[in-house]
């Protein structure tokens, strides 16, 4: 069984037992989140598709750890004019172990 969610703006295929990292989201380590927005469920030859969202699906998942990305580094020049500017970013990331599927 498993299911398509859409949070942080992406989209995620995730089954019971998966370990996932997804965009930040507010709560400590140990936390319930629960995500409403289910495009799919898939269990076993049914598969259930919403247009756009599943109405009653839910999916739940107790967060491990909040943690950040990798650096990236970002540099703007432009030729022959001096300028030069290098900064970096950081995304903060939620790691997060799905739970329970439900329909």
């Amino acid at each position: 069984m498993y299911a398509v969610i859409k949070t942080g703006g992406k989209q995620h295929k995730v089954s019971e037992g998966d370990v996932i990292t997804v965009e930040k989201i507010n709560g400590g380590e140990g936390d319930v989140v629960l995500f409403e927005e289910v495009l799919m469920v898939s269990k076993g030859e049914e598969i259930r598709v919403g247009t756009p969202l599943l109405k009653g699906a839910k999916v739940s998942g107790e967060i491990i750890e909040q943690t950040k990305a990798d650096k990236l580094n970002v540099f703007k020049m432009k030729r022959r004019k001096g300028f030069k500017k290098k900064t970096g970013h950081r995304q903060k990331l939620t790691k997060m172990k799905i739970k329970e599927i439900s329909i």
